[in-house]
């Protein structure tokens, strides 16, 4: 159990984020942060510092794919397989269960990705993301959701899995 300096909530060993009030836990003077080289993807045209949150939805590009991920401050956007359900987490070595997308190359670690985090799944044309009891949570545009529940998200929501920022790219159907 690890108790939150700023708000003394009672998280789950190893946690890195307070669930509660998203205070870092852990910290660590020697791990430094460097630069995200993506090697597959959409690369970003910028050069150095932090991407701005984007005012307005980009779309997807080059992709039909009916979700994406935009992984903010990367620049890099992740069309999702067209599956029922997509677990996302981050994968580890020896892990038995890993998750469909990957987003250890983007620091999930770092963020406070669990390895099993959440799970995107499509219903009746809505798409839902449920927490699969991360330790360190997940937000919709800032609201904590309760793990196993599913929760509606739609086109430009901001996901964040711990500290880990996602916004959520649904194409809109032809009609």
């Amino acid at each position: 159990m690890v108790i939150c300096p700023n708000c003394l909530f009672r998280n789950m060993t190893g946690a890195l984020f307070c669930s509660e009030c998203g205070t870092q836990l852990i910290r660590d003077e020697s791990q430094k942060t460097g630069a995200v080289h993506v090697t597959n993807g959409f690369k970003s045209s910028a050069k150095t510092g932090p991407v701005p949150q984007p005012a307005s939805i980009p779309p997807a590009p080059f992709t039909d794919a009916p979700v994406s991920l935009n992984i903010l401050n990367s620049g890099v956007f992740l069309p999702l397989p067209d599956e029922e359900e997509v677990i996302l987490g981050r994968a580890s070595e020896g892990q038995s269960m890993v998750p469909d997308i990957n987003l250890e190359p983007y620091h999930a670690f770092e963020a406070g990705v669990s390895r099993i985090h959440a799970a995107i799944r499509m219903v009746n044309d809505q798409v839902m993301i449920t927490d699969l009891g991360s330790g360190n949570g997940t937000r919709i545009n800032g609201d904590k959701i309760e793990p196993h529940i599913p929760h509606p998200i739609k086109n430009g929501d901001l996901l964040n899995l711990g500290k880990f920022k996602i916004q959520i790219i649904i194409q809109t159907k032809a009609k």
